[in-house]
């Protein structure tokens, strides 16, 4: 299945939120959707959810247009939607019913999600009795009841201790290994990383990188590599002397006794910079391309800001 989010147009009043923005999501992947808060994510998840309506621009899946009635969509959101005086067996009961379920396949679902949660005990209690973090679990479980097809994520971890986001890591890989087309929205980039061969980060309304993560962090210079090692400063004489006239810069990393970052001229040069180190004679543990992280990547094409 392919979700395909073509030229949408958006705007409220006088201001433009979308500016033809399109993206494409697959089954069995995850496509990040990044931006600044006010970026238009939220719109652009509230058009595929059928919210808003676009000005202009559309939704397609499989190159047809949605049909609401056959395709199943799980939407997380950032602001949790639960009633937290309702009995959680009952409420989630309920919203697999709105979905179309009849009432004994909607109690099935709620206990195997419930289980799968590890929140088979409290499936009685009212929602407010528990912690955010177990209420974090409610949600994504309303998320997940209805076998959806097609899961929207967003910032699913927030709030959630080490052992809860390890539970929830487990079921999205479930999700994307079963076939789902998942859209994941986070500001917590190494889940995205973790998750998504793909992203599209949005600024003032526009898509401004997309494409698969890997292919962005080769597009940059590959000219500055790290390496591990006991004798950072015996080494970095060594390269110098040998390599002098084909690098910028050798130095140790800051705060750091083990590791050494050199710059080249010529990303071209570093086969012979790690002969020379091979046969350096130095205690080497680790040699890599440094490339910038997709925490930078966001900011340097964000920080203009909204």
């Amino acid at each position: 299945m392919e979700l395909k989010v073509k030229g949408l147009y958006k705007s409220f009043g006088e201001k433009e939120v979308l500016k033809d923005v399109s993206l494409n999501a697959v089954s069995g992947s995850a496509l990040g959707l990044l931006g600044r808060n006010g970026a238009g994510k939220t719109t652009t998840i509230r058009i595929i959810m059928d919210v808003f309506y676009p000005d202009k621009g559309e939704i397609l899946i499989d190159g047809r247009p949605v049909d609401r009635k056959r395709i199943r969509i799980g939407y997380m959101p950032e602001e949790r939607g639960l009633y937290p005086k309702k009995i959680i067996s009952d409420q989630l009961i309920y919203l697999s019913m709105l979905r179309g379920m009849n009432r004994v396949d909607a109690k099935s679902a709620c206990d195997k999600w419930l289980d799968r949660m590890g929140m088979s005990e409290y499936k009685n209690k009212k929602l407010e009795t528990l912690s955010k973090g177990n209420q974090q679990k409610i949600q994504l479980a309303a998320t997940l009841i209805c076998d959806p097809e097609i899961v929207i994520l967003d910032e699913p971890f927030s709030g959630l201790d080490p052992v809860n986001a390890m539970l929830l890591k487990e079921v999205i890989m479930e999700m994307i290994e079963n076939g789902a087309v998942v859209l994941f929205s986070s500001h917590q980039m190494n889940y995205v990383e973790e998750f998504c061969s793909n992203i599209s980060i949005l600024n003032s309304g526009r898509i401004v990188v997309d494409g698969r993560i890997n292919d962005i962090k080769r597009s940059y210079p590959r000219n500055s590599i790290e390496i591990s090692t006991r004798e950072p400063q015996k080494l970095s004489a060594h390269i110098i002397k040998a390599m002098g006239e084909k690098i910028v810069s050798s130095g140790q990393l800051e705060h750091d006794e083990s590791r050494l970052l050199i710059k080249l001229k010529d990303e071209s040069s570093k086969g012979e910079l790690l002969s020379l180190i091979a046969g350096s004679g130095c205690d080497i543990d680790g040699f890599r391309v440094c490339e910038p992280s997709l925490n930078d990547i966001f900011v340097q094409y964000t920080e203009a800001g909204i």
